[in-house]
């Protein structure tokens, strides 16, 4: 999700005439984080950045991707979920969204939502759908979520009457409260029907030292040296399940959520310090 202009991405159709390579970009310093090479100096040097006040900063980045991982297989395996609404993609890496979901049932259906248009230019890869399913991508602000749920692209894809699984993995963070991301949460769920889930992911400053904690808080207002993010508390993340039944075991680290199966030893929370949680619509 782009972070720098509220509302829908305007101005030149081409992707590669909206990236502005002097700026560093959330998805594109997540990307590196990850080790991919779809960033760029700019990008390079926030990262660096961020990591030398937070060392742990990749190793959070990986845990994240890891959670959507479990997130998607407990979903479509335990849940029975076929239909995924994937906003704030980020840039396609392995074990996307789709390819996870048709790995457990190739019958599975994904919309990916973005407005970076570096993740347009890559949205290809997104598209490798499983003969039996099928994929789409929207250019799109989470910000908009009548946009999206109005968008042709997902009513060919997506059944609304059914059972989805909304994802909003590392994203939410990047909406301030003037935004009002618990309505924009609110006003997709209610577009689901029962039976839905919603998955999410936020950073957090509850487990950072003070002087992290308050640059962070520095940041959230825009005036930090690492741009715009918006780190909440396990109080305010838990806000965004209002209504909704956790599953177990409820609200978390992303290192420790569903984690039975995966690279020991486990990160600490504070190294990770990231909430994740999967709730059900009834």
């Amino acid at each position: 999700m782009t972070t720098d202009a509220p509302g829908v991405t305007t101005g030149p159709t081409h992707p590669s005439d909206r990236i502005d390579t002097s700026v560093a970009h959330p998805a594109r310093r997540y990307n590196y984080w990850l080790g991919g090479k779809d960033n760029f100096q700019a990008d390079r040097d926030s990262g660096d950045a961020m990591a030398a006040a937070f060392p742990t900063i990749r190793t959070a980045a990986l845990e994240n991707r890891r959670f959507l991982q479990r997130a998607v297989r407990h979903l479509a395996r335990e849940a029975g979920i076929r239909q995924f609404l994937d906003i704030g993609t980020g840039i396609p890496t392995a074990d996307n969204t789709h390819e996870v979901a048709q790995a457990v049932a190739p019958e599975s259906r994904v919309v990916y939502v973005d407005n970076d248009p570096i993740v347009l230019a890559h949205a290809r890869a997104l598209l490798t759908s499983s003969p039996q399913g099928a994929t789409a991508y929207i250019d799109a602000d989470l910000r908009d979520p009548e946009r999206i749920l109005a968008h042709p692209d997902l009513l060919r894809t997506i059944d609304l009457s059914r059972p989805v699984g909304l994802m909003l993995v590392a994203i939410l963070h990047f909406v301030p409260d003037g935004d009002d991301p618990y309505a924009v949460v609110a006003r997709l769920l209610d577009a689901l029907p029962p039976g839905s889930y919603l998955a999410a992911s936020h950073a957090t400053h509850d487990y950072l030292p003070p002087e992290i904690a308050r640059e962070a808080k520095a940041a959230s207002r825009g005036d930090g040296p690492h741009g715009l993010i918006n780190l909440r508390s396990r109080e305010e993340f838990v806000r965004f399940f209002d209504g909704l039944e956790l599953v177990e075991p409820g609200v978390t680290s992303v290192a420790e959520w569903r984690a039975d199966d995966a690279p020991q030893p486990r990160p600490s929370v504070a190294e990770v310090s990231m909430y994740g949680a999967v709730a059900r619509k009834s």
